[in-house]
């Protein structure tokens, strides 16, 4: 049982009602979007992890737009839509991107160790350690189209976004955008334009940095 894609279809369902938007969803269903990672080795490096992020920066891009624009008031319905698709599918660039192989990683726990051979017992400034095999993900993008840009891309193939919704996907990695590492003045001149990239970038960190990594909750 995925809760967290039972979540996105929920919210997908009840507040996305473009034409095509149907059709997009059965489009994720035949891809790996609701049992992926979120990322290789940072936040949600696990299964199910892109939908689980999808959802928490949907709930954080909520919380932001209800604080900044509407006093706390529940935003129009079109609002609403424009908030659940740039929350919900900033991130479908990462379809079927993250291909499982096995990688060798340092394990110190104290019963491995004791089990495993003395040859096999190594040392390091953390202590007795031994190797074990996991399994882990690997990048392989068949449509090496960027970031946000593609995730662009791809939405537009089924339904049609506005021009604040696109900015917002597009730019959503904000100064972490390669566009900007490489001098570009894009992003801050979006961010200026239009809120909902500002606050889809914000919601994105948020939710990567307090509601994902392993500190989220310990307070």
């Amino acid at each position: 049982m995925n809760v967290m894609k039972d979540r996105f279809i929920d919210l997908y369902n009840h507040q996305i009602h473009r034409p095509g938007a149907d059709k997009l969803l059965q489009w994720l269903e035949t891809t790996d979007f609701f049992t992926a990672p979120a990322s290789t080795r940072f936040h949600l490096a696990r299964e199910d992890g892109l939908v689980e992020h999808s959802v928490h920066v949907y709930e954080r891009l909520q919380a932001l737009y209800q604080q900044e624009f509407t006093g706390g008031a529940m935003p129009t319905l079109e609002q609403q839509e424009s908030i659940a698709i740039c929350g919900l599918l900033h991130d479908i660039c990462k379809v079927n991107v993250y291909q499982q192989e096995p990688k060798n990683r340092k394990t110190y726990d104290p019963t491995k160790v004791a089990a495993a051979e003395s040859w096999q017992v190594k040392h390091d400034a953390l202590g007795d350690f031994v190797w074990e095999t996991i399994m882990g993900y690997k990048f392989e993008d068949s449509l090496p189209y960027g970031h946000g840009e593609k995730s662009v891309y791809i939405i537009s193939g089924f339904m049609r976004l506005t021009r604040e919704e696109a900015m917002a996907i597009r730019w959503h990695m904000g100064f972490s955008d390669n566009d900007f590492k490489s001098g570009g003045y894009s992003v801050g001149n979006a961010f200026e334009m239009y809120p909902l990239a500002l606050l889809t970038h914000i919601a994105d960190l948020q939710a990567t940095y307090l509601d994902e990594t392993e500190r989220a909750g310990k307070g």
